[in-house]
């Protein structure tokens, strides 16, 4: 009991933080139709911007003051340069982001290094919050469970009941009645992808204490973030959620088994060759979700949630 206590919270709070991570994107791809390459060089670049203002002013100004920064550069980004070929189609929006993922990822190189970083948990999140079945609770991991569920409730909240969100989803469809209206659509369509950067910047600076801050740091999420948008169905925020807990809950289950893939698959009755059969689950386990993703591609190619005609 306690080892499935140990990997359950572990696997939720995982889960919830790549949510924090794939929820920015989830949110410019239902509004814009942008599938954004550069989502997780933001994400990077919030944890090292965060690290440098906690460094004078503390964790509490940088979980502040990084999503915002690294939010206004995405704001650049989508006015200087994604609005201006957003007439050519999909192709070179994709194209633009994933330039600038290598851009950005250069720029991190230079100003920072190549070295590794880590930033400590603030004092008053230190320590254990409660014990369930002998397992403590960091009071961090719940800090990061509750602000990932916050995340969600206030995204669901807006965009679904606020005169914002009404204005936000009618841009999407119907951009020129809603600038017969006095809207300004260009804007809109900025300020969602400037909040959807901030988010994944908001998951960088979270994260930074429980994960190395490095310049590989971007493709190793980065991969699993799409993960995540994939089998959850893209464009659809409770998708991502499931898809989140998902693969959290099922990797750090992997991580933690004691089995081997010999017994896995002499239990389900298939030969193996004898040099695969000493591998064990643990070994395999960074391969786990994208084991889920082509198993929810052959089954479900939208996803989970999958909605929008982009998905097909």
């Amino acid at each position: 009991m306690q080892s499935l206590a140990i990997n359950l919270l572990n696997g939720i709070s995982y889960g919830l933080l790549l949510f924090m991570l794939s929820a920015g994107l989830t949110l410019i791809f239902s509004m814009l139709g942008v599938l954004n390459f550069a989502h997780a060089s933001f994400y990077m670049l919030g944890a090292y911007i965060g690290l440098a203002i906690a460094a004078y002013a503390g964790f509490w100004s940088a979980l502040v003051l990084a999503p915002m920064l690294v939010g206004g550069l995405g704001a650049v980004l989508e006015r200087g340069l994604l609005r201006r070929v957003r007439p050519h189609g999909h192709l070179p929006e994709l194209l633009l982001t994933f330039g600038a993922a290598y851009l950005i990822a250069e720029m991190v190189t230079l100003v920072w290094g190549l070295q590794t970083f880590s930033m400590s948990v603030p004092a008053v999140l230190d320590g254990p919050l409660l014990t369930l079945y002998g397992v403590p609770l960091p009071r961090y991991r719940a800090f990061m469970m509750l602000v990932s569920l916050a995340m969600l409730a206030v995204l669901y909240g807006v965009l679904r009941f606020s005169r914002v969100g009404l204005i936000v989803r009618a841009a999407l469809t119907h951009a020129s009645a809603v600038e017969a209206l006095g809207h300004n659509v260009p804007r809109v369509f900025t300020g969602v992808f400037a909040v959807g950067t901030g988010l994944a910047a908001l998951a960088g600076v979270i994260g930074a204490p429980l994960f190395v801050i490095e310049p590989g740091m971007a493709d190793t999420a980065g991969s699993l973030m799409f993960v995540v948008v994939v089998m959850g169905g893209l464009g659809s925020l409770s998708g991502a959620l499931v898809a989140s807990l998902m693969v959290g809950c099922v990797q750090t289950f992997a991580v933690g088994s004691a089995a081997t893939l010999g017994s896995l698959v002499e239990w389900l009755g298939m030969p193996l060759p004898p040099q695969w059969s000493g591998l064990s689950v643990s070994q395999l386990a960074p391969l786990v979700p994208y084991m889920l993703l082509v198993a929810m591609l052959v089954m479900r190619p939208r996803g989970l949630f999958g909605q929008r005609d982009d998905a097909a």
